[in-house]
């Protein structure tokens, strides 16, 4: 028998999730999103990616600024919900809406847990070299991130990869996770397993002044960083001269060549890092489209022996 489920969440990685347990006949009796901010041109109000996809289905959405109060946890309960699904919210569930509904709430989480733990799982294991991730369903307690898993899948960081890349394949395989996950727990078979302690990692928020490219670094390690902050926020360097300006690095290969750090080596836009040498794939100038980088270079005054900042 179909579930009756509280959705909370935010952005696109939420959207795939919501989409999948309407189409397997869940039904939504509410969705909990961020309330709409300024963006674009006017800086006109923007609903949440969620909240778009809710108003196209007909499903009541609720955007409160927190859920400390009496009044919007009693509102919560009030939706007779078996239980909450949860993908990248962005507000903490106080104990009275982890124990609102009483077959508990599940979160969609885009890493191996407990490794990264927290914000940025996808950007941080991107950055760190890992080689696999994992989507995952867990049973939410107070923690941070440290409920019984139910469900999880692992898959491959290809070496090219970019934190857009595996974000996208996480949030389709993460729905249908989730799917079989609620599946489960309509028959009550949905056996959950504790995290282990050992492994536990810590995902920090991305912060602005970690991502200028340092060419002083291995060139993994700056193709890594590259490819882990692609495409927000952006790994960026700095064109000096009438050029002057930011330009974010959107994909990166291993180059040929060395040089010193910062050294672009010949005309395919290949820099010398400490070790090694990256190419730069694609990138975009502060307020422009994304563009290979032999456009770009068709454009800008670079040779070799340029040196970037």
């Amino acid at each position: 028998m179909p579930l009756r489920l509280a959705f909370m969440g935010t952005p696109d990685f939420a959207v795939p999730t919501l989409l999948a347990i309407v189409g397997h006949g869940h039904e939504v009796v509410a969705v909990y999103t961020r309330a709409p901010r300024p963006a674009g041109r006017g800086l006109a109000l923007q609903p949440s990616p969620v909240e778009r996809e809710s108003r196209r289905f007909g499903i009541p959405v609720l955007t409160p600024a927190s859920l400390k109060g009496a009044e919007e946890q009693e509102g919560f309960r009030a939706h007779g919900a078996d239980a909450a699904v949860v993908v990248a919210y962005g507000l903490i569930l106080p104990p009275a809406i982890l124990t609102g509904v009483p077959l508990g709430c599940f979160n969609l989480h885009a890493s191996a847990l407990p490794r990264w733990r927290g914000a940025a799982p996808i950007n941080r294991a991107i950055m760190a070299g890992d080689r696999e991730t994992a989507a995952t369903v867990m049973q939410m307690d107070q923690g941070l991130d440290t409920g019984p898993i139910a469900m999880a899948e692992r898959v491959a960081i290809d070496p090219d990869m970019t934190a857009g890349d595996l974000h996208d394949l996480l949030a389709r395989l993460g729905a249908d996770l989730m799917v079989r996950a609620l599946a489960a727990l309509e028959k009550a078979a949905l056996a959950l397993v504790s995290q282990p302690a050992a492994g536990v990692t810590y995902a920090a928020k991305i912060d602005k002044s970690e991502t200028r490219i340092d060419w002083t670094q291995p060139w993994q390690a700056v193709h890594n960083h590259c490819r882990g902050l692609s495409p927000f926020p952006g790994a960026w360097f700095e064109l000096s001269g009438s050029e002057a300006a930011r330009v974010k690095v959107l994909r990166t290969t291993r180059g040929d060549g060395s040089g010193a750090p910062g050294t672009v080596l010949d005309e395919k836009f290949t820099v010398a890092c400490r070790e090694g040498a990256i190419r730069i794939v694609e990138l975009q100038r502060a307020g422009k489209q994304a563009m290979p980088a032999e456009e770009f270079l068709r454009g800008a005054s670079i040779r070799p022996g340029t040196r970037l900042g």
